[in-house]
């Protein structure tokens, strides 16, 4: 089914030193959960700037593309009916459109905005297509068997690369910025990436590469 461009609205960004929220901006986001953030270790990479529009929703059959100035369309009634139990399981979806060298800032914003919205820490994965998020290129560098502990841990957000998917825990929400990568490898890894989430996906990348997988596959 082809993603209808619509409002960009949740941009929350990895980790590193968290802005402070600005008044008066509230995030739903699904299953929110209450609670200060825990204390995470330093990270290298820099804090993206918070998004001031709280996050839209869409099921997997609903998916939308964020456009500026654009209301999304009206779901009929009939949609709006309550789905049986078995597709309600079924994580949202969510896209923010980005060219590939913008993939990541719009997944660190995105992740900025869950944890100030109330997720937890060890809710989050993010998951690249290209080059290695920051802070995961440096935990690697200690070794592969450190930087898996902090991810068995499960206390704090964890960037991994698409490759390692297939080895990560699912989450409740899974964050993928599509930074580059073959088009196989994307291919592969945005269905390996649906499975991991288990309340909701956000892809950050190019609409019409997204859509082809996405749309067709999920």
């Amino acid at each position: 089914m082809p993603l209808i461009p619509e409002e960009p609205q949740i941009h929350e960004s990895a980790q590193g030193p968290r802005a402070t929220p600005a008044s008066g901006r509230t995030a739903p986001t699904p299953r929110p959960v209450p609670g200060p953030r825990p204390a995470a270790p330093p990270r290298p990479g820099r804090p993206g700037p918070l998004r001031p529009a709280p996050p839209v929703q869409r099921t997997p059959h609903d998916v939308a593309v964020a456009k500026p100035g654009v209301p999304g369309p009206a779901v009929p009634a009939a949609a709006a009916t309550p789905a049986p139990a078995s597709a309600s399981a079924a994580p949202q979806i969510q896209l923010i459109p980005a060219s590939a060298a913008g993939a990541l800032d719009a997944a660190e914003e995105a992740v900025d905005l869950l944890l100030e919205s109330g997720r937890a820490p060890g809710e989050v994965l993010v998951i690249t297509t290209g080059e290695h998020h920051p802070w995961a290129a440096h935990e690697l560098s200690f070794g592969e068997a450190a930087y898996w502990a902090q991810h068995d841990a499960g206390d704090d957000v964890f960037y991994a690369d698409a490759t390692a998917v297939s080895r990560a825990a699912s989450r409740p929400v899974v964050v993928v910025a599509v930074n580059g990568g073959s088009t196989a490898a994307v291919a592969e890894a945005l269905p390996l990436a649906h499975t991991r989430a288990g309340a909701l996906l956000i892809v950050c990348g190019d609409p019409q590469q997204i859509n082809s997988v996405l749309g067709a596959g999920v």
